[in-house]
């Protein structure tokens, strides 16, 4: 049963950096959307973006990595391998 709770949360907290992440990218899109003439700037922030979203996925990958190694080695014994 503590597996299955940490499978939740380790869903519950991507499903929460994805939401946020994609708030981002929305806001982004929406400040930057409707003009034409703002093309660089609209690079340099999608460049942001993408540096804003590796420092998410690290900072995930940092927090739950030795939940999620401990989950994949309980499920590799399982399943023999």
């Amino acid at each position: 049963m503590k597996m299955q709770r940490s499978a939740t949360y380790v869903r519950s907290a991507w499903a929460q950096a994805v939401g946020i992440t994609m708030a981002v990218v929305g806001s982004v899109q929406h400040r930057f959307g409707a003009h034409g003439k703002d093309r660089g700037a609209t690079a340099v922030e999608y460049g942001l973006l993408v540096g804003l979203i590796a420092v998410v996925i690290i900072v995930g990958v940092s927090a739950l990595g030795g939940r999620l190694q401990a989950i994949f080695a309980t499920l590799a014994a399982q399943l023999g391998g």
